[in-house]
């Protein structure tokens, strides 16, 4: 009598474990290039790209990475994303734990591969140069106030989630909803560079931070308490101000596929 066939016993959780590598990927991404572009790029002698190319560098990271693995894991890239669509019940809570430990190391390891890179140039210094970490006060590019800077991250962090779930609805065009979150990024950066050299990202904040040191790990708490709040506001009253509900949207995966 004929062996029955065996089927493969499938991985435990392969689902979850494509999700969370999309999701490294684009966070990596998002902080390398990002903050990639503002410590060896922008200040570049004569042919820096500025604040405008800096800007231009984090909308196009989440961009092509929102087109490369959002069908995957639904694009996040950010813990406060993450809460925002949560709190909008898009995204399950109990998956949250795990989509943010995975952007935060991801963005930890972003932040190392970069400081191993600008490393090799004569004189650099991590600490002294800030490292692309976000700051207020005294370590604001512009001398900004903690409550000016707190205002700012909160407001675009809200809007930033507002774009995203406007760009995914199902009203919304298909196919194009990395571009409208890639120019929404692009956007808030060139408004807010000078504030608090931008966050509205606690992982993208927390990565440069740990290599930078001193205040700008003691600052570090607004740009994971500022961007959350942000999220919040804007998960929990999108739906009253549009008028959607849970029923008429598409998942983030649904809406970067034309």
């Amino acid at each position: 009598m004929p062996e029955p066939t065996r089927i493969p016993a499938a991985s435990p959780t392969p689902a979850t474990s494509r999700r969370l590598g999309a999701e490294f990927l684009g966070t990596f991404w998002l902080v390398f290039g990002g903050c990639g572009s503002a410590v060896i790029a922008a200040g570049f002698p004569d042919t820096g790209i500025g604040l405008l190319g800096v800007s231009f560098a984090f909308g196009l990271s989440v961009l092509t990475m929102a087109y490369a693995v959002g069908h995957v894991s639904g694009g996040h890239f950010n813990p406060a994303v993450t809460v925002g669509l949560a709190m909008a019940k898009r995204f399950a809570w109990k998956d949250a734990p795990a989509y943010i430990g995975t952007q935060v190391a991801a963005a930890i390891v972003a932040a190392f591969v970069l400081w191993v890179i600008a490393s090799g140039q004569d004189g650099f210094d991590a600490s002294e140069s800030g490292f692309a970490s976000n700051g207020y006060g005294d370590h604001s590019p512009g001398g900004y106030t903690l409550l000016a800077c707190l205002v700012a991250e909160v407001v675009l962090t809200a809007f930033f989630l507002y774009v995203i779930l406007g760009a995914t609805d199902t009203m919304a065009p298909r196919g194009f909803a990395p571009i409208a979150i890639g120019l929404s990024l692009t956007l808030i950066h060139l408004v807010s560079i000078p504030v608090t050299n931008t966050s509205v990202n606690p992982a993208r904040s927390i990565g440069p931070a740990l290599f930078a040191g001193g205040d700008a790990i003691a600052q570090l708490w607004l740009f994971i308490v500022a961007p959350v709040a942000g999220a919040l506001i804007a998960g929990a009253t999108y739906a009253l101000i549009v008028g959607s509900d849970t029923a008429a949207v598409a998942p983030l995966e649904e809406a970067t596929e034309a």
